[in-house]
């Protein structure tokens, strides 16, 4: 039977992409931070995740500055953020920008109506991610963290707040 973690029961290198994904999926807005030569820019930006096609989607107006940034250096991070739950993610990569009609098409949500009137609206583009490497900070609800620092500071010893992880993706 094959086992689910490592003997010191840390989780795969599988475990750990598939809740990468999972995570990065259910939170949705992530920070996109992109790097202008010399200071690193972030924005809120709703994420479409395909793991199926290994890429991480946006829709963004043809305006930006993250869209000059992007075309001078590709490597991006993308941070999400499930405060409530202690969890988080971070998946960088590589960016590309394209005028893909039918993938905006296909990409549309209703969402996207506080910005564009509908999906044929030309100065959408479409912002694609190439994830590269991912890591997760995959930690125990709020309760639980409270009581794992109230037992640490009895007992001297740091509190495990569950799992940190990263991986190739």
């Amino acid at each position: 039977m094959a086992k689910d973690h490592h003997d010191d029961d840390q989780p795969t290198p599988a475990e750990t992409e598939n809740r990468i994904w999972e995570l990065a999926k259910k939170i949705d807005i992530c920070m996109f931070t992109t790097w202008d030569g010399t200071q690193q820019q972030s924005r809120p930006l709703s994420a479409r995740v395909r793991r199926e096609e290994h890429a991480i989607h946006f829709l963004v107006d043809v305006e930006g500055h993250k869209n000059g940034e992007i075309e001078r250096f590709p490597t991006v991070s993308c941070a999400w953020v499930d405060s409530g739950g202690h969890k988080y993610v971070v998946i960088s990569g590589e960016a590309k920008l394209s005028n893909d009609r039918a993938k905006i098409k296909d990409l549309w949500s209703d969402f996207d109506k506080a910005w564009w009137e509908d999906e044929n609206d030309p100065s959408i583009r479409l912002l694609t991610v190439t994830p590269k490497n991912g890591e997760l900070w995959d930690s125990p609800n709020r309760v639980v963290a409270a009581a794992k620092m109230a037992f640490a500071a009895v007992t001297g010893k740091a509190p495990d707040f569950g799992d940190n992880a990263a991986t190739k993706l």
